[in-house]
């Protein structure tokens, strides 16, 4: 298996034409690794808050409101790119308007054509005061987007975004139902928040011995208020034990954006979760 994780960088694009050749740029590379999924951050979608008047884009929470008319765009060129690469696409998250209340959703995009979704579990104190984002907890249909399985070639797979990986008992409920991959968009606008983020993929890959992807939005965009500065290095991480990098980094960004890839072995993790030095996916249930 072969996964490549997003080190993005915000463009200040003057037409969707200009937008939608850097996305199919951007999958062309990736697919060209040999990686079966691409991540991209949360929140990349907000690269298409270029094409929206100044003044609408002057705060995040009209940002977030002047994005709804180009969900459409968003959702049939991730469509046609999964299906013309043949890869799993799963694209930076959107805030998603439903009644009154927006969301932070993450697509997955299969090369069947199937789209799934995700929604952000909790938000942030940030997202909640300044954009006006909800936390689907926080939601009367809660039930109904509860975290969830996709089924993929690789194994079962769960995508918790940002701040949800730092809540050991989300990803708990994906892996008790049976993930190998826990994937992270994340962004994160200072240091502090991105170890927090990265701190905690690396937790859960050790807890549920799977592994962790981690997609991150990289470098300043003063033109975009909303997500004027960001921080952080993708990263693809893996329960340390035998056979697998001490540290438990599969992979690790660096000073430039672009994709992050590594490929691992699914069968070698299923031995390590029932041979491996410790049998922490198991044991869990010791501990509640």
């Amino acid at each position: 298996m072969r996964v490549a994780a997003a080190q993005y960088p915000l463009t200040r694009v003057a037409q969707r034409a200009a937008w939608a050749e850097k996305i199919a740029r951007w999958v062309a590379l990736g697919a060209a690794t040999g990686a079966e999924l691409l991540l991209f951050p949360e929140y990349a979608s907000l690269e298409l808050a270029a094409l929206l008047p100044e003044a609408t884009r002057a705060e995040a929470w009209t940002t977030v409101r002047g994005l709804q008319a180009l969900l459409g765009t968003y959702l049939t060129l991730h469509q046609a790119l999964a299906r013309a690469y043949r890869v799993d696409i799963v694209a930076g998250s959107f805030p998603v308007r439903e009644g009154a209340a927006f969301y932070n959703r993450a697509y997955w995009f299969a090369p069947d054509g199937t789209i799934g979704w995700q929604d952000k579990w909790i938000a942030t104190p940030f997202e909640r005061a300044r954009w006006g984002i909800v936390g689907r907890a926080a939601s009367p249909r809660a039930a109904e987007a509860a975290p969830r399985l996709f089924a993929t070639s690789y194994g079962p797979a769960g995508i918790v975004l940002c701040y949800d990986a730092e809540f050991p008992l989300l990803a708990r409920r994906l892996v008790a139902a049976g993930a190998e991959w826990l994937l992270v968009p994340s962004c994160t606008d200072d240091w502090a928040g991105y170890h927090r983020v990265r701190i905690a993929c690396q937790a859960r890959a050790l807890e549920g011995q799977c592994g962790v992807v981690q997609a991150v939005i990289w470098g300043d965009a003063p033109w975009l208020p909303a997500l004027a500065v960001n921080r952080g290095y993708a990263g693809i991480f893996v329960p340390p034990d035998a056979g697998l990098p001490a540290e438990g980094v599969l992979a690790r960004g660096g000073a430039a954006p672009g994709w992050v890839v590594a490929a691992l072995d699914r069968a070698h993790l299923a031995w390590v979760r029932h041979a491996g030095a410790v049998r922490n996916r198991r044991d869990w249930a010791l501990s509640e």
